[in-house]
């Protein structure tokens, strides 16, 4: 069951100022993409933000550089996902790059303590009696938690990404680039990059009070392969400043620079270091890393990123390889599990897609129900939460939202929350993703609320999914030469999203591999020689036409090696006489 998509074709952008060697296919995707000189195209660490300009970020370093001048205990608390592991690993080796002696770190166990700074969670930390406590990649959200803390008599530092709610929680210091009163211009900072600017705060106070003078400066940009796994992992919008730190990182990995964490998970991944792009973190690290905290205990992904024994990564990295397969494993079975269940509703609907669905299943693992969300929205281009119990056996259930472009799902929590106070006992997150948490015994009554607001907020137009295009490729741009260009003018990722083109082609041949993925061989005007493709998860149960339009991604074939090109379809329909 799937939502076919439109293709729409990208308007031109504004010619812009380019280097005379520069191809036009490129400069035509950057103009669609509003960028009009190789500034913009690709940002230096030179054209970063100021950290000044992040409000509070003075503060926290002020907090952190008196904590380093006594030689407080400061405990950094990461979060279960990619982005969190990363901000955990950046904060700690950060600080003690600065001075701090007595840093610590800790990371909630999601089956355990479920997310973020919880009173539980609090109470384990108390062994560790630290005197300034910092979250990274949470805490905007974790009211009860900083009271607790709190109420040790620690010191609190709070830097997050997610939208606040009404009422912040007491720390000493907030840094959140969505806060009310922050005029900070991007507003897309990753958690692990709210923390990398905090040091860059703290690095500039430590100056100010002389820190420097009997010893070099530590150079933070040996952090920043963090920083890039970590941002491009949380599918954060790679605006400039963004794309300025993703650039810097993939630098250092592709010269193999990174950490030894990272090496090793590249090393078992079986990723190119050398050709490492943002659709590697994305596709092989990210998943990597993030199965630890969905299946297992992100503590093992922070060990690895902060490991320096190659020996102890590389085991590290082969587990989490183990754990990665398990994960994939277990989404499949529970993506099959609710394709059949929205089958079943839209068969009781009369073929019509529902607004948005809500999806429970006992037997399923809360670990992976993001994964299942955001594949479902992907095939019905519609609202889903999945849902599955905090525990086995547990009534209070946890669930994972994804959203479409254009309707916020955290806005539509929101306003089920303030007409049905007490139906969700907590939830937070973004405009595509949130979080939350509610009882068994409310999710009828969540599910109705829940597919009203949507009702309510959603324009019908959104509905329809769109692909957009950069247009249709001459036959002389299908080779290697445009195909290794488009991979070298990233990082592409959200918001500056990866070249698709769309095309007529003629189907020569065509076979199933693993019964899902489509293996075929085309012909297109003006080209000699055949073209490969491969549409994953495309089989549909019936043969494709022998003429099709498709919405492709040109790529160098790694495989056949040389100068061979493929194409990974996205997309495939039968052509239409103009189309």
């Amino acid at each position: 069951m799937t939502s076919t998509p439109r293709i729409v074709r990208r308007p031109p952008g504004q010619a812009g100022s380019w280097p005379d060697a520069m191809l036009p296919l490129l400069r035509r995707i950057y103009a669609a993409r509003g960028v009009t000189d190789t500034q913009g195209a690709q940002p230096r660490l030179g054209q970063l933000l100021s950290p000044q300009l992040l409000h509070n970020s003075d503060v926290a370093a002020e907090l952190l550089a008196d904590a380093i001048a006594r030689q407080r205990r400061i405990l950094v608390v990461g979060d279960f996902d990619c982005d969190g592991a990363t901000a955990c690993a950046v904060g700690v080796r950060g600080l003690r790059m600065l001075g701090a002696l007595d840093v610590h770190h800790a990371v909630p166990n999601r089956m355990v303590h479920g997310y973020g700074l919880s009173p539980a969670l609090v109470e384990e930390l108390a062994a560790l009696q630290p005197d300034l406590l910092v979250t990274v990649d949470h805490g905007i959200a974790c009211h009860a938690g900083v009271a607790a803390a709190k109420a040790r008599g620690w010191t609190v530092l709070v830097t997050d990404h997610h939208l606040p709610g009404e009422v912040l929680p007491p720390a000493d210091a907030i840094v959140d680039p969505n806060l009310a009163n922050d005029s900070f211009p991007s507003k897309s900072l990753a958690g692990v990059g709210v923390i990398f600017y905090v040091l860059m705060a703290l690095r500039g106070v430590l100056r100010a009070r002389g820190a420097f003078a009997e010893r070099a400066e530590p150079d933070l940009s040996v952090l920043l392969d963090l920083v890039a796994v970590g941002t491009v992992a949380d599918l954060v919008p790679l605006d400039t400043n963004n794309r300025a730190l993703v650039s810097a990182g993939l630098r250092r990995l592709r010269e193999g620079r990174g950490c030894i964490g990272l090496r090793a998970l590249i090393d078992a991944s079986g990723r190119d270091v050398a050709r490492l792009s943002a659709s590697d973190i994305g596709f092989a690290l990210g998943p990597r890393l993030n199965a630890a905290g969905r299946l297992e205990d992100m503590a093992l992904g922070i060990e690895l990123l902060l490991s320096e024994d190659w020996s102890r990564a590389r085991e590290i990295a082969g587990t989490l390889e183990e754990i990665n397969a398990e994960r994939r494993a277990v989404q499949q079975l529970m993506t099959d599990d609710a394709e059949q269940a929205v089958t079943k509703v839209v068969l009781d609907a009369d073929g019509e897609l529902p607004i948005a669905a809500c999806l429970f299943d006992a037997d399923w693992h809360p670990g992976v129900i993001g994964l299942v969300a955001s594949k479902l929205k992907d095939r019905l281009h519609r609202p889903v939460i999945a849902l599955a119990p905090a525990e086995p056996g547990s009534s209070q259930l946890r669930g994972s939202a994804r959203s479409i472009p254009g309707l916020h799902i955290r806005d539509v929590l929101a306003a089920v929350d303030a007409r049905h106070p007490g139906l969700i006992q907590k939830f937070g997150g973004h405009a595509m993703a949130a979080g939350l948490s509610l009882e068994h015994a409310a999710l009828a009554s969540f599910e109705q609320a829940f597919q009203r607001q949507v009702q309510a907020m959603v324009d019908a137009s959104l509905l329809h999914a769109e692909l957009h295009s950069d247009g249709e490729l001459a036959a002389h741009e299908l080779d290697h030469l445009h195909a290794e260009a488009l991979r070298v003018a990233g990082p592409w990722g959200q918001g500056f999203p990866e070249p698709l083109f769309d095309g007529r082609f003629e189907v020569l041949q065509w076979r199933l591999l693993k019964e899902r993925h489509l293996k075929l061989t085309l012909r297109c005007a003006g080209r000699a020689e055949p073209l490969n493709a491969i549409h994953f998860n495309g089989w549909r149960g019936s043969e494709p036409a022998h003429m099709v339009r498709l919405a492709y991604r040109l790529v160098s074939d790694d495989y056949r090696g040389g100068t061979a090109v493929q194409l990974i379809v996205e997309h495939c329909e039968p052509a239409t006489v103009t189309g």
